[in-house]
């Protein structure tokens, strides 16, 4: 009996094991994902250059973007994290590549060459008024906001340069395009503690504790965060965009999740309500 009982201990250990080794072997492949977008031998050598930056791996196996999920990278420019997002859905997902007029021209129109000649086939630019914004509601799975998110605050005597943004109406249609249970991930400059919105002009920096009550206002729930962008020597009053701290602001990194709907059960007429515990 004791040398059945061993075989059967010994026997569940290794099947332990086995289920363990599937289960971590399952997460390394889809870390590889990430991790295989960003060492992609088409990249350039100038987004390569921006990786040392921005950490896009880490970023986006944060969100759990995953094959086959149609994502929109919002004010993408020259379409840096859109080319990643393409490797990782792979060619039964799909990128929208949304620019404004004034994006597209700070950009250079560089996002052409990148999708010129089919070259990203699953990736769809277009140019958008923010206060317009013609995705369908719940067609999302993930929606990234990559350093602009303070735009949608910033207010220009010069309307040529930047239109007025009605903030209100584009946040929460943003929040609509997502699915139940649809992934968002805010990236962006910070300001001091309690600036809310208000240096959004000046500084084009936003408060981290301001957009986490943004966006749960919105019916989101914040499930990650991440330091990965973090600096600790930045005075946080600069002009994020100019040197000399250019390239060298403290980011916060902020991924909230859309709740599921919630499923009302109608009781037939007739049948008995419960008042009570059963």
């Amino acid at each position: 009996m004791t040398a059945v009982l061993s075989n059967i201990r010994l026997l569940a250990l290794s099947l332990a094991l086995a289920a363990m080794g599937t289960f971590t072997g399952g997460i390394s492949r889809a870390a590889d994902i990430y991790a295989a977008a960003v060492q992609h031998p088409g990249r350039t050598a100038e987004d390569h250059k921006r990786d040392t930056l921005d950490h896009p791996a880490e970023i986006l196996r944060l969100v759990g973007i995953k094959p086959g999920m149609r994502v929109a990278d919002i004010m993408a420019g020259d379409g840096y994290y859109s080319e990643l997002l393409s490797y990782i859905v792979g060619p039964k997902g799909h990128v929208l590549l949304i620019n404004n007029p004034a994006f597209d021209r700070w950009a250079n129109n560089a996002w052409e060459a990148r999708i010129a000649h089919d070259r990203l086939p699953n990736v769809e630019h277009r140019t958008l008024d923010l206060n317009h914004i013609e995705i369908p509601d719940g067609s999302l799975d993930a929606l990234l906001l990559i350093k602009v998110y303070h735009d949608l605050y910033w207010v220009d005597a010069d309307k040529s340069n930047w239109p007025d943004v009605n903030t209100t109406a584009v946040l929460d249609k943003l929040v609509k395009t997502l699915k139940p249970g649809g992934t968002l991930v805010l990236v962006d400059h910070s300001s001091k503690p309690g600036a809310g919105a208000s240096v959004a002009s000046a500084l084009h920096r936003i408060e981290e504790a301001y957009a986490q009550q943004d966006f749960e206002s919105r019916g989101l729930k914040l499930i990650a965060k991440s330091d990965a962008l973090r600096r600790a020597d930045d005075p946080r009053t600069q002009v994020s965009y100019k040197e000399p701290i250019l390239g060298r602001t403290d980011r916060f990194v902020l991924v909230f999740r859309k709740r599921a709907a919630s499923r009302s059960v109608s009781i037939p007429r007739g049948l008995p309500r419960r008042s009570g515990p059963a």
